[in-house]
C-alpha cells in the first residue's frame, strides 16, 4: 500500500512537469490553429494533400499550426506549415502503434498523459480544423463541442473537412440527438463543414477578422 501511495504521488510530479513543459514551450507561440486527423492516411490520399495545403494557407495568415506530431494527417499539416516557413508544433505522445514523430516540427513536446496533451491543443489554439480520422479525431471533435457548449472555453471555429466523410455523422446528430432532445438546434451551429483548403482557411480568417473588429471597437469605446 505504501508503494502504491508513493507511485501515485510521483505521478502528480510527472503531470506537473508536462504542464510546465507545455507552458514554457508554447507561452509565446502567438495565434495558432490545431489540425486533427487520422494517422493512417498515406501521402497519396487526397485528405493528406488537402491537410498539407490547408496548413500552408493558415501559415500565410500568420498562424502557427499545432498537430499531434505523428504520421498521416498530422504529418501532412506539419509538413504544409513547415514548407510555408511557419511554426509547426507537434504534441507527441507514446502509443503502442501508429504514433511516431514526423520530421516537420519546429517545436516539439512529448507527453505521457492524454489529458495534458489535449489541454495544450485547446489552450493555445484559436480554432480547430478537423480532417477525417478515427476514435482520437472524434474525441477531439466532440470534446471541443462539449467545451464550447458548456461555455468552459470561448467559442471558436470548429471546421470539419470533407462532406463525404462527415455527412453521415451530421445526419445522425440531427436525426437522433436533436430529435430526442439531447442537443439543441443551435448546437449544430457550433461547427461548419467545408470541402476545400481555401474554405477551411477562410473560416479561420473570418474569425480572425471578427476578433480584430471586436478588439478595435473595445479600444475605440474604451471598454
Amino acid at each position: 500500500m505504501d508503494d502504491l501511495k508513493t507511485s501515485e504521488a510521483w505521478r502528480i510530479f510527472r503531470i506537473q512537469a508536462e504542464l510546465i513543459d507545455g507552458i514554457e514551450t508554447l507561452s509565446n507561440l502567438g495565434p495558432a490553429v490545431s489540425v486533427f486527423g487520422g494517422a493512417r492516411f498515406t501521402e497519396d490520399s487526397p485528405y493528406y494533400a488537402a491537410a498539407r495545403q490547408t496548413a500552408g494557407l493558415l501559415c500565410e495568415q500568420g498562424l502557427a499550426v499545432i498537430t499531434g506530431g505523428g504520421p498521416g494527417i498530422m504529418e501532412a499539416a506539419s509538413r504544409g506549415c513547415f514548407e510555408a516557413g511557419g511554426t509547426s508544433v507537434g504534441l507527441n505522445i507514446t502509443l503502442p502503434r501508429e504514433q511516431h514523430p514526423n520530421r516537420f516540427q519546429t517545436r516539439s513536446l512529448n507527453f505521457r498523459y492524454f489529458f495534458v496533451r489535449k489541454l495544450n491543443f485547446v489552450r493555445y489554439a484559436m480554432g480547430y480544423v478537423i480532417f477525417p480520422g478515427g476514435f482520437g479525431t472524434m474525441d477531439e471533435f466532440f470534446e471541443s463541442l462539449t467545451l464550447i457548449q458548456t461555455t468552459k472555453i470561448r467559442r471558436f471555429p470548429v471546421v470539419l473537412y470533407g462532406t463525404e466523410y462527415w455527412q453521415g455523422l451530421i445526419d445522425w446528430l440531427r436525426a437522433e440527438m436533436l430529435t430526442h432532445g439531447c442537443i439543441a438546434a443551435e448546437d449544430l451551429d457550433l461547427f461548419q463543414l467545408v470541402d476545400t483548403p481555401a474554405a477551411a482557411a477562410a473560416a479561420i480568417a473570418n474569425y480572425l477578422e471578427e476578433c480584430r473588429q471586436y478588439q478595435g471597437e473595445q479600444r475605440r469605446t474604451g471598454i
